[in-house]
């Protein structure tokens, strides 16, 4: 699995970018060759100047109309959006170009980098200074981000960047089931048990084998026992006994939320 999202596949040597021709501009780069041009956009890109790189980018993509070119410098504008912090530009990007070149031989990395950003961005930015998981934030993006990478492995099951989605794809999976048992928790801690045994069925009723099931079990029986259904509680029981005979919560220890266990990326 790769360790960092990395730049964008070339789609053609440099030395295509000398038989193009300049369009005049009234700033510093109406005499740029388009050689030169892709190499300064490159190098702000690589350095971390990703707000200068983006106009060098877009001047690049016009100038080059038409040609494999301007589809690189469109994906190049579209990880130097993402990478600046701006989303939304770089997910317009990534429509436009996903729209207008469908046979594209980056179309796979276009699909990857479109799942990442919803990916990221479904992680938040504090996430560093807060204990708190992307199961108990807004899963928009994770359904989003998930769409993008199914997408991707049904289309090119071959691509460099299809194991990283599947995996991507599994902690998707397991995020969107812990968020209907963290809503559950947050039912059950307010006494409203009926909201609590909904949102643990729901999680058991929509997801396969994910370790959030295991706690909308026993959340489902301690909802049943607060409601006073001890035929309900006892059935619960039995099936998380079953399924997880080694349970914490069977135990009494399972009250204590252990170190997540999304933590990978």
């Amino acid at each position: 699995m790769p360790g960092k999202l990395s730049a964008v596949p070339a789609l053609l040597a440099v030395a295509f970018l000398a038989a193009c021709s300049s369009t005049p501009d009234d700033d510093k780069t109406a005499t740029w060759s388009p050689n030169r041009l892709y190499a300064e956009a490159k190098d702000e890109l690589n350095s971390g100047g990703y707000e200068k790189a983006i106009p060098l980018f877009e001047k690049l993509e016009g100038r080059a109309a038409g040609t494999p070119l301007a589809q690189q410098a469109q994906l190049e504008r579209a990880y130097a959006h993402y990478k600046a912090g701006d989303q939304a530009q770089a997910h317009a990007t990534l429509d436009r170009f996903i729209k207008l070149h469908p046979s594209s031989p980056a179309l796979d990395y276009a699909l990857y980098l479109k799942g990442v950003i919803n990916f990221n961005d479904n992680l938040g930015v504090f996430s560093f200074i807060s204990p708190q998981d992307l199961s108990e934030r807004d899963q928009k993006a994770a359904k989003e981000s998930f769409e993008s990478f199914r997408d991707l492995v049904a289309r090119f099951p071959d691509s460099r960047y299809t194991p990283d989605a599947r995996a991507r794809m599994t902690y998707i999976v397991n995020s969107l089931a812990q968020y209907e048992v963290h809503v559950a928790r947050y039912y059950y801690s307010r006494g409203a048990y009926v909201a609590a045994i909904n949102r643990s069925q729901t999680a058991l009723a929509d997801y396969r084998d994910v370790p959030a099931l295991e706690e909308a079990l026993f959340i489902l029986m301690r909802s049943y026992d607060a409601l006073g259904m001890p035929e309900l509680r006892d059935d619960t029981r039995r099936v998380l006994e079953k399924n997880y005979p080694a349970s914490s919560y069977l135990t009494g220890s399972g009250g204590q939320r252990q170190s997540p266990w999304w933590k990978f990326w």
